[in-house]
């Protein structure tokens, strides 16, 4: 119970000064709606002109009518910043108020975006894992190969995403699968730069030790590159997975998706529905932490068994 005390009053410290924070900003963020509201109703307020008070930013408006932008800020329709409160209710009412089936189902849409996740995840890390294997007892794929991965990294992904999608669609590819290839652009990287070191984890000591034993590159690769690189794969993994769900949700923006997080927030985007945008961002945070946590959970009880802490 003391551990767990020392754990939680941290994480509830900090959860407490982000929501302060939060509400905070919705003052300042939300005063142009809320002085424009309480002028219509005939409330004092001021500058009394509109015009004046369209150049003012929102944190001078606030402080020139603090109980006006104080009493508006929480409870706007389609607030610049909605409370946590709203995102909470619009979280909640996507997820338990809604038919798993229903277009309005944040359940519906994160199982389509995580479909293409999981997709390109395992295409990434196949590749991934394999480009390490190559680099490590390659040297002429080590100067070539590896050098290009870390330059394909410096192209944007919401640049490169149309231009995956045009071409996989013009030879007749849709669906799934180019939010899958745009999910493994992401996620392959940071499995080539884990497992390359991870692989090349043991020291001299132990290859010459294998070296004497008359142990082939192969034994060596799976007696020994291999046990040491798992620690590294696995922390590369849960990067990997979160980078594949950000690509999920960018390949789904570009194709005007129906379904999923993507065209969630696109949705959200073109009605004006900000707490749908916050629910749908929140919604994709929770189900990438999800997939973090199983793969601790395989990380845990893979390296158990193999006599290694995680």
């Amino acid at each position: 119970m003391r551990g767990i005390g020392h754990t939680l009053v941290p994480v509830a410290t900090i959860v407490a000064a982000i929501l302060g924070l939060w509400y905070l900003a919705c003052i300042p963020m939300n005063a142009q709606s809320s002085v424009l509201a309480a002028a219509r109703a005939g409330i004092a307020v001021t500058p009394e002109s509109p015009a004046e008070r369209r150049q003012m930013g929102g944190l001078a408006l606030a402080l020139a009518n603090p109980e006006v932008a104080v009493s508006g800020a929480f409870g706007q329709d389609r607030a610049r910043l909605p409370a946590p409160h709203q995102v909470a209710a619009e979280l909640w009412a996507g997820t338990a108020g809604e038919p798993i089936g229903s277009n309005r189902s944040l359940v519906y849409h994160g199982w389509v975006t995580l479909s293409a996740t999981l997709l390109g995840f395992v295409i990434g890390t196949g590749l991934g894992i394999a480009l390490a294997v190559g680099i490590v007892h390659s040297r002429v794929m080590d100067m070539s190969v590896l050098p290009w991965a870390i330059v394909s990294q410096t192209v944007p992904i919401i640049a490169i995403a149309p231009m995956i999608i045009v071409v996989l669609y013009s030879i007749g590819i849709q669906g799934i699968v180019p939010k899958a290839v745009i999910s493994a652009y992401l996620s392959f990287f940071p499995v080539v730069v884990g497992m390359v070191k991870g692989l090349r984890s043991p020291d001299g000591m132990q290859l010459d030790l294998l070296a004497t034993y008359g142990a082939s590159k192969a034994q060596i690769f799976r007696k020994l590159r291999l046990p040491a690189s798992m620690p590294y794969l696995f922390a590369s993994l849960k990067i990997g997975i979160a980078a594949s769900l950000v690509g999920a949700i960018v390949g789904e923006l570009p194709t005007g998706a129906s379904a999923g997080f993507g065209a969630r927030l696109l949705a959200g985007s073109y009605y004006g529905q900000t707490e749908q945008i916050w629910a749908a961002l929140f919604a994709a945070a929770i189900l990438a932490a999800l997939c973090v946590g199983a793969l601790g959970v395989v990380e845990r009880a893979l390296l158990g068994r193999m006599g290694m802490r995680s």
